[in-house]
């Protein structure tokens, strides 16, 4: 197991573990819940304040380069991280790639819109309350790692063989968070435009870089280089 796919696991449990304290919060005292009420954010401390910086250092994270043991693949997007190929790359194939990956992409769009228009129709409905809304984003928290690590469904419609080639890999913040803007707090929203802002300048990047999503021009991206090995799963079958 790589250093890297360890760490993974440590900030899974960890993830796990918080997906757990914040169900007990919900359980004993609800009122913990009501900074993402309005302007609730600003009237008295919670422990979900915390939880509120975490989410929020973890997207600023995505803005700059960094290596502590951040996957490439949501490094990717960066030029000091982007080991060009020696040969000349084919652009005609990476223009069809770019393509290809992008209509996948807008179709896993589509489905989390759907999810989010249904989570939000049983917050109005008065079916959940706001602390059962910031649950579903905790529970977002764990898949996120548990799709990376474990398994991921979104790879049926994506295609890609591992997430450190996959074209969505920093749409996670947008996917945790767009369920919860039916909140209209000051917590929800500064989530949602934080994450709509990292989810902008990937996709910005996308389609400015394209040559550093594609493993056929990106040698960091290839097999050979990899030194994440977050998915190995994946990694096996690829070597068969």
């Amino acid at each position: 197991m790589s250093k890297t796919r360890k760490i993974y696991f440590l900030r899974l449990w960890g993830r796990i573990i918080v997906f757990v304290i914040a169900i007990m919060m919900y359980i004993s005292n609800r009122n913990v819940f009501d900074i993402a009420k309005g302007w609730g954010f600003f009237k008295e401390f919670s422990v979900l304040h915390i939880l509120w910086l975490v989410w929020m250092c973890d997207m600023i994270l995505q803005l700059i380069p960094v290596k502590a043991h951040i996957s490439i693949g949501s490094q990717k997007v960066f030029e000091s991280l982007f080991r060009p190929i020696k040969e000349k790359v084919n652009y005609q194939r990476l223009k069809k790639y770019i393509g290809d990956t992008t209509r996948a992409a807008y179709k896993v769009m589509l489905i989390w819109i759907l999810v989010t228009v249904f989570v939000s129709g049983l917050y109005l409905t008065g079916a959940i309350d706001h602390g059962m809304m910031v649950l579903i984003s905790t529970f977002f928290y764990v898949c996120d790692l548990i799709c990376v690590l474990i398994w991921c469904p979104f790879r049926l419609i994506m295609g890609n063989k591992c997430c450190t080639t996959c074209r969505i890999f920093n749409w996670d913040h947008l996917m945790m968070f767009l369920p919860i803007v039916t909140l209209n707090s000051v917590f929800s929203w500064s989530l949602v435009i934080t994450s709509l802002i990292v989810w902008t300048v990937w996709e910005v990047c996308v389609f400015v870089y394209p040559e550093r999503f594609w493993e056929k021009s990106n040698m960091a991206l290839q097999c050979s280089e990899c030194t994440d090995k977050l998915s190995t799963q994946y990694c096996r079958r690829l070597r068969k």
